[in-house]
């Protein structure tokens, strides 16, 4: 559903707002960050950076293995998205509520990019 050639780190994670920033930083031929928003994230399993990332909504049995992980009940499972995230550096998966690609300011350790007004150019909710 989503594909970058951008190397993206695990930026941010807030327990309280259950909202997981993953982070390419500015580089020669990018002069902006570019940030994978998770929002509502009930389980994850990360790696520390993906080198060329793709993300897919994934069914079948293997949402059903993310989903049984989460142990969120069946009745609440409609309103989450199995997300499953490959590079070449590692594999791993987010299960969210919504997930957004930013691109946003050009200061990748001080800035908060939601004040930079940043331009969303791809989202993705649940069909419910």
């Amino acid at each position: 559903m989503f594909k970058s050639d951008r190397t993206f780190r695990v930026w941010r994670y807030g327990i309280g707002h259950s909202q997981l920033l993953l982070r390419a930083v500015p580089d020669s031929e990018n002069p902006a960050c570019l940030d994978l928003r998770f929002e509502g994230v009930s389980a994850m399993q990360l790696v520390q950076q993906y080198k060329t990332i793709e993300l897919w909504f994934t069914s079948g049995a293997e949402a059903e293995e993310i989903l049984g992980f989460s142990g969120i009940s069946p009745s609440g499972r409609e309103l989450h998205l199995p997300v499953v995230l490959r590079s070449r550096s590692g594999s791993g998966f987010v299960l969210c509520r919504s997930v957004t690609a930013e691109r946003g300011g050009e200061d990748p350790v001080g800035s908060d990019p939601r004040r930079e007004d940043p331009s969303v150019i791809w989202s993705s909710r649940p069909r419910s």
